[in-house]
């Protein structure tokens, strides 16, 4: 017996560019957001242009965190290429106080905090993410922030743009008040775009960040002080499959295993989601 989607309302909405924003969906019921654990989806409907009453769903990996019980974040890319999605077209279009349907979130690509063995996995956080990819990241980060957690946290985020570098400010500020607990190493692979003017941060696709060059430290090695292994970090990466391909091809050669090739004890240092 499927579930019946619920009812909900766009409150809020900011364009960093033409074809990327942040968007808020509150239940129309004025109910609290349902509980979900961070890095997980919620599914959005709407019924399309020509398509009747039939709801077209699409799913969104949500960016606020479980804690924020007034709505749903999500950071979503109108996606134009090769032809304009009709969805996302849909819900660009929207204003605030339409309406749209939603379901209960899901998904598999929330925090590995277990060991195989059941004990605490308090190995550093490295966070790669391409694009939108950024999305459940938002919500690791602020929740791990909430909950009070320990844990280090290195954060990496590649964009083709520096008006493309989502929640810049929000982690800018958490860098900065983390006293070395949060790393945060954004970079656009486009520095000569107009929209790129005044950047100053580092310049590539994120998986450069993790490239040992001339000094054999790579920029993020630079930035935590100290070499990375698989005894000492874990890897969630989201993302496009470009992105994830590479970041893997340059964590295997220091022993890193992801999650799609388990070692037999059932172990892994790299989690994966494809996005986008």
């Amino acid at each position: 017996m499927s579930v019946q989607p619920s009812l909900g309302k766009l409150i809020y909405r900011k364009d960093l560019t033409s074809d990327l924003a942040v968007i808020r969906i509150q239940p129309s019921d004025g109910s609290p957001v349902p509980d979900f654990k961070p890095g997980q989806f919620v599914t959005l409907g709407l019924k399309l242009d020509g398509e009747g009453d039939k709801i077209t769903n699409r799913a969104y990996s949500l960016s606020s965190p479980p804690e924020e019980k007034r709505y749903f974040e999500l950071y979503i890319k109108w996606a134009q290429e090769p032809v304009p999605g009709k969805f996302t077209t849909a819900l660009f279009n929207m204003k605030e106080g339409d309406e749209l349907y939603w379901r209960k979130p899901a998904g598999a690509f929330t925090i590995e905090d277990r060991k195989v063995d059941g004990t605490p996995d308090e190995r550093m956080l490295i966070l790669v993410a391409s694009g939108t990819g950024l999305a459940p990241f938002v919500s690791y980060v602020l929740h791990l922030k909430a909950v009070g957690s320990k844990r280090r946290i290195a954060l990496l985020h590649g964009a083709r743009n520096a008006k493309e570098i989502g929640y810049h400010d929000l982690f800018e500020r958490l860098a900065k008040d983390g006293n070395g607990s949060f790393i945060y190493l954004p970079t656009v692979s486009r520095p000569n775009d107009p929209s790129s003017q005044g950047w100053t941060g580092h310049t590539g696709r994120v998986e450069t960040l993790l490239v040992r060059r001339d000094s054999s430290v790579s920029e993020l090695e630079r930035a935590l002080g100290n070499r990375i292994t698989p005894e000492n970090s874990f890897f969630h990466i989201c993302g496009y499959s470009g992105t994830i391909e590479s970041v893997i091809s340059i964590l295997q050669p220091l022993g890193f295993v992801s999650n799609r090739n388990k070692r037999k004890d059932g172990s892994f240092d790299i989690k994966i989601e494809t996005y986008g």
